[in-house]
C-alpha cells in the first residue's frame, strides 16, 4: 500500500483549507492511482511557527503502479493546480502532497527519501494514518504505529484534533 497524506493551510482562490483538500483528492483520482481509503480530517497547529493558520490534513491509502519519483511529479502538479507556492521551507501553503510510505520500500536518493524521513516525528501523520491502517509498521525502525504515537511529546499527542469531516469521492 501506498499512504500520502495531504496538508493545506492557506484558502486558494477557489476555496478554503478543506476546499484544497476535496480538490486534490478530487485530482488524485483522476490519474493512474487507486484511492483505497481516507481518513477522516485532522487539524493542527502550523509548525514551527505556530502564529500560522492552522493545518488540515488528512491520509489517503492508495495503489498505483507508478514509480514513487513519477508519483512525486504527479503530486507536485497538483500542488501547483492549487496554487501552492514554493518559498520558504514550513511557510504556510495551499496545499502540500507527501508520500508517507510506499509499498514499505527504503529509498535515499536525492529526489526523494521513503519512507518519509519525519513521518514518525508528525501527529499530523501517525493519527491519521492510524485510523486507516491501525497495523502499520514504519519500513526502518520496524515500530507499530501505536509506538510511534506513544513516543510523540505529549504536547504533540494533545494538539491535534479530529474533526467530524471527511472527504467523500464522487
Amino acid at each position: 500500500m501506498i499512504y500520502i497524506n495531504i496538508g493545506s493551510n492557506l484558502n486558494s482562490s477557489e476555496g478554503d483549507r478543506l476546499y484544497n483538500l476535496k480538490k486534490s483528492i478530487k485530482l488524485i483520482n483522476t490519474k493512474k492511482i487507486k484511492i483505497i481509503n481516507i481518513s477522516n480530517i485532522y487539524e493542527t497547529p502550523s509548525y514551527p511557527n505556530e502564529k500560522n493558520p492552522k493545518f488540515l490534513n488528512v491520509c489517503l491509502a492508495v495503489q498505483s503502479k507508478e514509480k514513487p519519483d513519477l508519483l512525486i511529479k504527479i503530486f507536485k502538479s497538483i500542488e501547483k493546480k492549487l496554487q501552492r507556492n514554493r518559498g520558504l521551507k514550513n511557510q504556510p501553503r495551499t496545499c502540500d502532497i507527501d508520500i508517507i510510505d510506499y509499498y514499505g520500500k527504503i529509498i535515499n536518493s536525492n529526489q526523494l527519501i521513503l519512507p518519509h524521513p519525519r513521518a514518525h516525528l508528525r501527529n499530523f501523520v501517525l493519527f491519521p494514518l492510524k485510523e486507516i491502517s491501525p497495523k502499520w509498521i514504519h519500513p526502518i525502525f520496524n515500530k507499530k504505529i501505536e509506538f510511534l504515537i506513544r513516543n510523540l511529546n505529549l504536547k504533540l499527542r494533545n494538539e491535534i484534533t479530529r474533526l467530524n469531516q471527511s472527504v467523500i469521492i464522487e
